[in-house]
Order: structure tokens, then C-alpha cells, then sequence
């Protein structure tokens, strides 16, 4: 069983990635208003993968025979100004949520919670690939600049994102 305090780390965690699944379907929502579909269909993909993180943690928590509680989701962000704007947020936001898995990487180590620190292996090196991605997006964002053309032929490459 775990302890109480990584209960409730964990759980909070949940309630992240569900938010991190709201926020990237609200992205998706503002370029299919933009009229870029692949950037949305990315975003869509993206929703789906965190939706499938939150349960993982979900999963987790039950079978360490400790008590989910999901809380509230907050609303996410609903305007930006561009496509560098969306993707500013989204490796701020992967920033912030490694910061999050590393704060429970820290404590279940602390608290010598083995098999907690163990599972949230995977969440560390996703969260690499995650803040990579993002970042690798952004730099091809601020290379096309304010050229259309870029953009209609990044759109069309993220559309190519195959589901996973």
C-alpha cells in the first residue's frame, strides 16, 4: 500500500493529466477554427495521449489498493493569439508537468517507495519525449516565421501524426 501523501500526490497528478487532455482538445478546438486541420487533428492525438496517462496513474492508484479521488478540472486557456502562441503554451505546460512527476519522483524515492518510484520511470522519459517534441515544434514555428506557405506545409506534416 502506498502512503497516504502518495496517494494524494498521485491523485493530484491524475487530475493534471486529465486537465492536459482539455487543454490540447481546447487547442485543437482554436485550429480547427484556424483552419488548420492538422495542427488540430495533432492536438486531438495529443488529448487522447494524455486522457491515456491520467488512467495509467488511475490505474496505478487502484491497484496499490489506495483511494482515487479525482477532483475538479479547470477550465484551460481558450484564446491565443497564433500557432507560435499555442505552442509557446504547450512547452511551458509540458515544463511544468515533468516538474510535477519529478516532485513525486522525489518523494517516492524520500519516502522509499520502490515501486512507486518505479512505475513513475516511464512518466519521466515520456515526459523527455513530451518537452521534446513540443520544443521541436515551436523551433519549425519560429523558423517558418510569418511565411504562409511554411505553415500550410507544417500543417500538412503534423497531420501525419499517426495515433498511437
Amino acid at each position: 500500500m502506498i502512503t497516504e501523501k502518495i496517494t494524494k500526490m498521485l491523485n493530484k497528478q491524475v487530475n493534471q493529466e486529465f486537465y492536459s487532455a482539455y487543454l490540447y482538445l481546447q487547442m485543437s478546438a482554436f485550429f480547427e477554427e484556424e483552419k488548420l486541420s492538422g495542427f488540430a487533428a495533432w492536438m486531438k492525438i495529443q488529448s487522447g495521449e494524455e486522457y491515456k496517462h491520467a488512467m495509467k496513474l488511475y490505474e496505478y492508484v487502484l491497484q496499490a489498493n489506495a483511494k482515487v479521488e479525482l477532483q475538479k478540472i479547470d477550465a484551460p486557456k481558450n484564446k491565443w493569439k497564433d500557432v507560435l502562441d499555442v505552442f509557446h503554451d504547450t512547452y511551458k505546460h509540458e515544463k511544468q508537468i515533468t516538474g510535477y512527476i519529478n516532485e513525486i519522483v522525489d518523494f517516492a524515492l524520500t519516502e522509499k517507495d520502490f515501486a512507486t518510484f518505479s512505475f513513475l520511470q516511464w512518466f519521466v522519459t515520456e515526459q523527455v519525449e513530451e518537452e521534446s517534441t513540443a520544443l521541436l515544434i515551436l523551433d519549425k514555428i519560429k523558423l517558418i516565421g510569418d511565411n504562409k506557405t511554411g505553415l500550410f506545409f507544417l500543417d500538412r506534416e503534423m497531420a501525419g501524426r499517426a495515433r498511437t
